[in-house]
């Protein structure tokens, strides 16, 4: 292997060791961001959540699991 080849080698690792290293520093922010985001609670189920009233009535924020999707219905409680 002759001076070039090693020279081209060293700044090839070096060059490699830079991507890797701002890849993983950029994975770790997201997953920081990600973590905050949810408020620390991994989304692993459905979610309900009251957002309004409407009369006498609870409007409900449905979440399924694992969708980019809200579904609203009206509660009411005393219609049971």
């Amino acid at each position: 292997m002759t001076e070039d080849d090693k020279f081209a080698l060293k700044e090839f690792l070096t060059g490699a060791g830079v991507v890797v290293g701002v890849v993983g520093v950029l994975i770790t922010i997201l997953m920081v961001l990600a973590f905050y985001t949810t408020g620390g609670k991994p989304i692993n189920e459905a979610s309900f959540e009251v957002v309004d009233k409407y009369k006498e009535c609870d409007i409900v924020r449905y979440a399924p699991h694992k969708a980019a999707e809200y579904k609203y219905f009206l509660y009411c409680e005393g219609n049971k």
